[in-house]
């Protein structure tokens, strides 16, 4: 949930400072997509569904990475702030990649 309060947090400054809509929508949407998966995963009813959901949100979290990026690579966001949350989605895609491959061994 820390990741998606940054998204949003992000997403308001990008709106309301910058005045950019279109890609920060996308990371907004992607980024606070990620969360609700691994909630639904949580609550899956089978390891069938939980792995489902598990792969959507790294799904999520790839395509959040690459808003990010290009929100950088078009001087939207600063490198500092680009650094820091990619440095959480990162770790988080690590995560749910080795939750992924964990759920084949069982």
């Amino acid at each position: 949930m820390q990741l998606a309060v940054r998204i949003v947090k992000m997403y308001q400054h990008l709106s309301s400072d910058k005045k950019e809509y279109i890609l920060s929508k996308q990371v907004l949407r992607s980024g606070t997509s990620i969360g609700a998966n691994i909630e639904e995963a949580i609550g899956g009813i089978s390891k069938a569904d939980f792995k489902a959901k598990m792969s959507i949100a790294y799904k999520e979290a790839r395509e959040t990475d690459y808003w990010l990026r290009l929100l950088k690579d078009t001087d939207y966001l600063n490198v500092e702030a680009f650094n820091s949350i990619r440095a959480d989605v990162s770790e988080l895609l690590k995560l749910l990649y080795s939750i992924i491959k964990s759920c084949d061994k069982k």
